[in-house]
Formats: structure tokens, sequence, C-alpha cells
């Protein structure tokens, strides 16, 4: 397919549904410097990190919900082509969440087909995964060809649902319009590999995370296995020749778009394993410790349960801030610790789909942002140097001036083993507060020149934990 730029983009009008997140937002600036005629975001998020940019490049950034119809309607009103990306429970905790996910993720995209049925919308480009046909068994260099993984046999809603979605999708390919009977709905899928780059909310952030706390202890699977990832950058692009490849009015062409019902596997072209080419960097640089236990699959996948056991009895809370994720799920364990790549010669022979962006250019952009980000960022110990300084001064507090009572006693035993008297551990308990009250303060002072835009944070944690978050604010002050 050998088309200009800009073919069925400029001057066109387009809906972008989660044009809020990082793949959609750098999906509708794209749509922009592009020439599009008007671009408009549906996003039941009011704002997120990229929202003052898009608001700068004149995308029109709408608040709703693909679970109503009515939130469509008013995006999906007199456009010519929609990007479908909206959809829940990638990873986490929303895993769990499978009303939730089948509401979205199905329901919503018939909520957009519909529509685009009623108001005679002629492209729609459904963002998929790669999960439609995988689902634990191994895939080398798979391609199109493969059938579905069957819908029984998914171990989680998102794989399960977007199954379903996509078919959906599919099979309205060349529906007539509701009003206009020479109007059709072209439709295709974009399968993405696991997405990466500078800004990338769902995989990274929570895997660095669990990193800062001291939490990442081991790998997944065999140093073999390899993966597909995509860069965001590459994965735009797919999703701009899709949709160029769902026109109608191409010479010689003409009412048989070459994408028209047709799904695309998309990736870097470079399969990896993603804890030695992926994770590993980005922790070193980082400066946190790369895990070098290893443990198998079938291990892994019984951790995992147990989780999916535990935080299925927390149902209830699973919105809840004060609950974590989940350390590992059966999918992610799946995705992670079993072999599936894919060919993207389809898309590269139809679409005329060329990654722009090398696999080494995508992970040292992403390292340099995460760097950068850590930079702005109040640093700390890990989890345990917390546990160690909470319940110690805890312990020593209630031996110092609480009666011991039920099981305070051994903790004043503890205490008498070590201080030898009650006095002591007052005297212990009060200069350790002083100590703590004075390395806070001067946290305080010196963050105020070495970073100002945290230097409460500063404070408080310098004054909970002592020299454990002194010595990264020192640490930061030398370099």
């Amino acid at each position: 397919m050998h088309l200009s730029e800009n073919e069925g983009i400029d001057g066109k009008r387009f809906v972008v549904t989660g044009g809020l997140g990082f793949v959609g937002s750098s999906l509708c600036l794209e749509l922009v410097r592009r020439g599009a005629g008007e671009v408009r975001s549906l996003d039941p998020r009011i704002s997120s990190p990229w929202s003052s940019d898009l608001l700068s490049s004149g995308v029109v950034c709408i608040q709703g919900d693909v679970t109503k119809k009515k939130d469509v309607e008013k995006a999906l009103r007199g456009v010519d082509c929609v990007f479908h990306l909206a959809s829940y429970g990638m990873s986490g905790k929303e895993m769990l969440q499978s009303g939730r996910v089948d509401e979205v993720n199905i329901n919503g995209t018939c909520n957009i087909l519909e529509v685009c049925h009623e108001f005679g919308v002629r492209r729609l480009v459904y963002v998929s995964t790669y999960n439609v046909v995988f689902g634990g068994k191994e895939i080398v260099n798979g391609n199109e060809s493969l059938k579905y993984f069957p819908i029984d046999d998914h171990v989680d809603a998102y794989g399960r649902s977007k199954s379903i979605a996509e078919q959906l999708v599919l099979k309205n390919n060349g529906r007539p319009s509701k009003k206009n009977n020479d109007a059709h709905l072209y439709t295709c899928a974009i399968r993405p590999a696991a997405i990466y780059g500078p800004g990338e909310e769902r995989h990274l952030p929570r895997i660095l995370s669990l990193a800062k706390m001291g939490l990442v202890f081991f790998k997944v699977g065999d140093p073999s296995v390899k993966t597909d990832w995509v860069h965001v950058d590459n994965l735009v692009l797919a999703l701009i020749l899709a949709s160029m490849g769902l026109l109608d009015d191409i010479p010689g062409r003409e009412g048989h778009p070459v994408a028209a019902g047709q799904p695309y596997f998309i990736c870097d072209g470079a399969p990896v394993n993603s804890f030695e080419s992926i994770v590993s960097p980005i922790l070193q640089s980082l400066g946190y410790k790369v895990p070098k236990i290893t443990i198998d699959v079938k291990h892994a996948l019984f951790m995992s349960r147990i989780f999916l056991v535990i935080y299925t009895m927390l149902y209830p809370w699973l919105n809840r801030w004060w609950l974590p994720q989940p350390l590992l799920l059966p999918a992610e364990v799946y995705k992670i610790g079993v072999t599936h790549y894919f060919s993207i010669l389809k898309a590269r022979e139809e679409l005329g789909f060329v990654p722009m962006v090398s696999p080494r250019d995508g992970l040292a952009a992403t390292i340099a942002y995460w760097q950068e980000r850590k930079r702005r960022e109040l640093d700390g110990p890990t989890i345990f140097a917390w546990l160690f300084v909470i319940i110690g001064m805890s312990a020593v507090f209630c031996a110092a001036y609480l009666p011991p009572i039920g099981p305070l006693k051994w903790v004043h035993a503890l205490n008498l083993f070590v201080f030898r008297s009650y006095s002591v551990i007052r005297f212990v308990f009060l200069v350790s507060v002083v100590f703590h009250f004075g390395e806070g303060a001067y946290a305080w002072y010196l963050s105020r020149r070495v970073d100002p835009k945290n230097s409460k944070g500063w404070f408080w944690q310098t004054f909970a934990l002592g020299i454990f978050s002194l010595r990264y604010l020192l640490k930061r002050a030398r370099d």
C-alpha cells in the first residue's frame, strides 16, 4: 500500500476512545500533526499527564464512558474514523473485576459499533491484544492465520473479553450505514505486543514501584523465553497506517479496502527476554536491585493463584487506594514466562508498516525518562527499612511508657534484655526522637537547596526514618 503520509487524515474528523491514555494521547497528537481537521478524545477521566499537551494542540477532550451510548453518540457524531483504544482489565487489580472488564471491553465495543452504524462512520480501527490467540501455550513466530484461543480456556477476563470484542468488530466489517446504504463501515484490528516508551503507565510503573520497595525478588521463566514489545511510536504509526488501509476510494481498490476485516500483529520485530532485555537494564539504570533468583512457570503459577484467591476475597475493596497491587497473577505469569512472539510480515506487506524506533533507541529513551522522573520525585529506602524503624521505635515506646500487659510483656522483656533498665529505655527513646527531629530538620534545610519541590516530603520521611532516609538526600546532594 503506497499512499501519501497524510492520506485519509488531512481535513478529516477523528475520535480516539481512551484518548487521555498513554497510547491514545500520542495518537491524538500525531493525527493533529498530520493535519486532521478535528481530533476528539473520549475518556472517562477529567485529566491525565497528557491533558495539557492535548488541549494546547487543539484536541477536543470529551469526558465520557464507552459503556454509555449517549456519551458515544456525543463523541462520534459527524466523524470519519474511530480509533477504539478504550479498555479495562489489562493488569493488576483491574484483571479481577470481570464485571467491569466485560462492561467496558464488550458492551463498550458494541456501543461503538452500533453508533458507527447509525451515524455512517466509514472507518473503525480496533486496538486488540496478542491474548486473543495466546493463552499460555508457546507460539514461535506466529501469524494472523492462528485460530482464536478458546474462549472458555482464558485465565483472565481481559483476554476473553478482548477476543469477543475483536470478533465482533471484524464481523461488522462492510456493514452498510443505517441511513445511507452506499456508505459502509470498514473495520480492522491491531494486535499490539507489550507497549513501552517514555510515560508508559501500565507495566513498568508497577514493576518499578515494587523494585523501589525492594519487593522484586525473582524472575519468572527460563532466560531463553522470548516475547514481543512495541514502542509507542511504532504502535501509533501502525494505527495510522491501518486507518489508511480502510480507505475505500483508493484507485484500483474502490470499495475493497486492503485492511478491511483484517487483524494485524504489531511489534518492534525483535523478540527479547523481558527481564534480561527490558526490566533489568531499567532497574540497573535506576540503582535498584536486579533479582538473581529465577523460578519456573509452574511455581510462579502456584504463587500467582494464591494471590488470585486472596484478592478475590478482597473483591469489594479492589478499588481502594490502600489495597496494593497483587505481586503476580496467572495471566501475567504466562505473558512473561512463556515464549510467544509473532511476525509483522502481514502488516509490512499490506499496510507498509516498518518500525521507526529501534528497540535500542526505544529502551534508551525509556531509561532516560525514568531517570529524570526519579530525580524529580522523593527517593527513599525499601519497605524493609520502614518496617525496621517503625517497629523498632514502636517497641521502644511501648516498653518505655506502656504497662506490660498481654502481648506487650515480651516487648518489655526484649527491651530490658537489651537496655537493662526502664530508665535507659526511656532515655534511648527520647534521644532517638531528638535525633529523628534533628535529622528531619536538616533534611528540610538541605532539600530546600537540593530538591525544593519535595522539601516537605524529605522532612517527614527523614523524621520517620532518620539516617535511612537522610542518606538518600545526601547522595542526591553529592550528585
